[in-house]
C-alpha cells in the first residue's frame, strides 16, 4: 500500500546512484522511504546499516515487511522516532516542496564529506533546489530521466 514499487523514474535514478556509488560499509538514511526499496537496496549493495523514515505509519509497516521478505536488517522510523546521528549517505526521493522545507534537517543528518542524493524533482525545479542545497553541498552534475532529476553532492566542511 505504501508508495514505491521501484518503477518510477525517480526511484530508478536513486537506485542507479546507489549502485554506482556505494562502496560498502556506509551508513544510509532513506528519508521518505515509502515501501523501503532504497533502504533495502542500499543494504543489498553493501551498506553497513540503513534506515528509512516516513511520515506514514502504513509506509513504515510496509517497509518493515519488505525488509523482512528481503532478509535485510533495515530499520524504519516515523520522523520523531529517528535516533540522533549523522549518515554517510542521505537519500530523499520525495517531492520538491518537502525537499525545500527539509534542506537544513537533511544537511544536518549528512556527515561532513558524506553524500546526499535527492530526487522527486522535475527538470523545471532543478535550479531552485540546486540553489538551496548548494549552501551545504558541492553538487555533482544532475542526471535526468523522463523529465525527472536526481541531484547529488558531497557535504562541505
Amino acid at each position: 500500500m505504501a508508495f514505491g514499487t521501484g518503477s518510477h523514474p525517480t526511484t530508478h535514478l536513486c537506485l542507479q546512484w546507489l549502485d554506482q556509488h556505494l562502496q560498502g560499509g556506509e551508513t544510509v538514511l532513506d528519508y521518505g522511504c515509502g515501501s523501503g526499496i532504497l533502504t533495502i537496496a542500499a543494504l543489498k549493495l553493501g551498506a553497513a546499516s540503513a534506515c528509512g523514515v516516513d511520515i506514514d505509519e502504513q509506509a513504515i509497516r510496509a517497509s518493515r515487511d519488505n525488509a523482512e521478505q528481503n532478509h535485510v536488517p533495515a530499520q524504519f522510523f516515523l520522523p520523531d522516532a529517528l535516533p540522533e546521528g549523522q549518515f554517510d549517505v542521505v537519500v530523499a526521493n520525495i517531492l520538491a516542496n518537502p525537499l525545500r522545507l527539509l534542506g537544513d534537517m537533511l544537511a544536518s543528518r549528512t556527515r561532513i564529506g558524506g553524500q546526499i542524493v535527492l530526487s522527486g524533482i522535475l527538470v523545471e525545479q532543478l535550479d531552485e533546489l540546486s540553489d538551496i542545497y548548494r549552501q551545504w553541498f558541492d553538487l555533482n552534475e544532475p542526471i535526468t530521466d523522463q523529465g525527472w532529476v536526481c541531484i547529488s553532492g558531497r557535504k562541505k566542511a
